[in-house]
């Protein structure tokens, strides 16, 4: 099976494309084949309807929250209220999302989905700083266009199939909240590509197989996922360690609690098996 880990961005360009880690999973062993850099939209739009069977994990919030998607008095379908953003220029959708916050009480600004609060991950409606807001805009409403099945929004084509994926998770795993990538706020150094090195090191030290049940092979890639100081080719592996996870819990629904807020979304990984949620109706029930 051909799985993709695609680390998203949403300004793609030459100098900070979209990265894409095309793998082949065969048994329990995910071998990393190449790196690709898709450095527009259009490319990134051409990978998530390419033909043939594969899976891919795409590293950006698919949706909002239910606290803000109610207080907006947006549709609760996922379909209706991305076509609606959609419509939105990003200005617009940025203006929109700056006013909702702007008399709001401290604390009560940015909304967390579910899963986030689960995560630890950031509010999908953040701007600044690193702005998956803007990712949800650009992100989403080109999954909509896509022919594969969104986990856990929408039964398309069971060949192709596109889930959430958040690397900072499996990387967690390694070097806790030891910083292994440049960003905005902090300086590239010795102590990153260390880190990098200790992560790519789990890959076959049966750490990370421990979790997943699977052993990634970077073969010839070792020495560049390290070097990578974005951490975006690592991002993307990484990305494909979870597709490739929640590929092998297919039968599972991808490893999604019967009780996932179909609104919201979920980001794919075992650490979220049997996690407590309210009672909601199961994903795949409604084609």
């Amino acid at each position: 099976m051909i799985i993709k880990g695609l680390d998203f961005t949403s300004v793609p360009s030459v100098k900070k494309p979209i990265t894409c880690a095309l793998c082949h999973l065969q048994g329990n062993e995910l071998h990393v084949l190449e790196m690709q850099r898709l450095e527009n939209f259009p490319a990134f739009e051409t990978e998530i309807a390419a033909p043939g069977e594969w899976v891919a994990g795409v590293d950006f919030p698919f949706g909002q929250s239910r606290t803000l998607i109610k207080n907006l008095d947006w549709c609760e379908h996922w379909e209706e209220y991305v076509e609606m953003v959609s419509l939105y220029s990003k200005q617009e959708f940025i203006d929109l999302l700056e006013s909702y916050k702007k008399y709001r009480k401290t604390g009560d600004k940015e909304h967390r989905r579910q899963i986030d609060e689960l995560a630890k991950s950031i509010s999908p409606q953040k701007l600044y700083g690193v702005p998956v807001g803007k990712m949800f805009y650009e992100g989403a409403k080109r999954l909509l266009r896509s022919p594969a099945s969104i986990v856990p929004f929408r039964v398309a084509d069971p060949h192709r199939v596109i889930m959430e994926s958040y690397p900072a998770i499996v990387a967690r795993r390694v070097v806790g909240k030891e910083a292994y990538k440049h960003d905005q706020t902090s300086k590239q150094t010795s102590e990153h590509a260390a880190a990098r090195a200790r992560i790519v090191a789990a890959f076959t030290s049966g750490l990370l197989e421990g979790h997943y049940g699977i052993k990634v092979l970077t073969d010839t890639h070792d020495d560049a996922l390290v070097a990578d100081v974005s951490g975006d080719s690592l991002d993307a592996v990484l990305c494909a360690l979870q597709a490739a996870w929640g590929y092998q819990s297919r039968d599972n629904d991808y490893g999604v609690p019967l009780a996932v807020d179909r609104a919201e979304g979920w980001i794919v990984d075992p650490l979220f098996v049997g996690a407590d949620l309210a009672p909601r109706r199961r994903w795949r029930k409604r084609q």
